[in-house]
């Protein structure tokens, strides 16, 4: 039960062959329970070599927005051309195989603790200066619950989602993050 006070749908929306989207109903999908009555929360969340463009954004925040939601608060991670100091050229993220099913599974941790929406999708592959690596998105009745959920969540991807990021140095370096 969500925070409303409302038992809510959802459906879970998975990469079939041929990176179709193939869409199964079910009980409250990992995007999250606190839509409206009546509403369907798309599980949209997945880890994908796909570029995170406005429209990818566009279905996150679509995922978690509600009519009685007055907060849509989204985190877009963007890769940098400086970290610690060093010139930065690029990235390459590497993704477990079951990436997707953690991810899912952190979103719907988070989603059960805050009684919020939330859905969070994050690329892997190789992305450079300016590319979205991960959109979070947070949908409530008010701001300050979105932000701090959103800020739970992304914390909860970086720590528990088995994504490795390689980080490339214009000195010719490059370095293992997190490891």
């Amino acid at each position: 039960m969500a925070r409303d006070g409302k038992q809510h749908e959802g459906a879970s929306v998975a990469d079939g062959p041929g990176g179709e989207q193939r869409v199964s109903d079910g009980a409250a999908g990992a995007a999250g329970a606190a839509g409206g009555a009546g509403t369907v929360a798309l599980d949209v969340s997945r880890v994908t070599k796909d570029a995170l463009d406005d429209a990818v954004v566009r279905a996150v925040e679509g995922a978690v927005s509600s009519r009685e939601c007055g907060a849509v608060v989204t985190f877009r991670g963007v890769v940098r051309d400086v970290d610690g100091g060093r010139d930065v050229t690029g990235l390459d993220y590497e993704a477990h195989p079951d990436a997707t099913e953690v991810l899912r599974r952190c979103c719907a941790a988070v989603s059960a603790e805050t009684g919020l929406r939330v859905a969070a999708v994050h690329r892997y592959g190789v992305l450079t200066i300016g590319d979205v690596a991960l959109v979070a998105s947070v949908a409530s009745g008010h701001r300050a619950e979105a932000f701090a959920a959103c800020s739970l969540l992304v914390e909860r991807i970086k720590a528990e989602v088995p994504i490795w990021k390689r980080q490339h140095f214009t000195d010719g370096d490059s370095e293992w993050v997190g490891l």
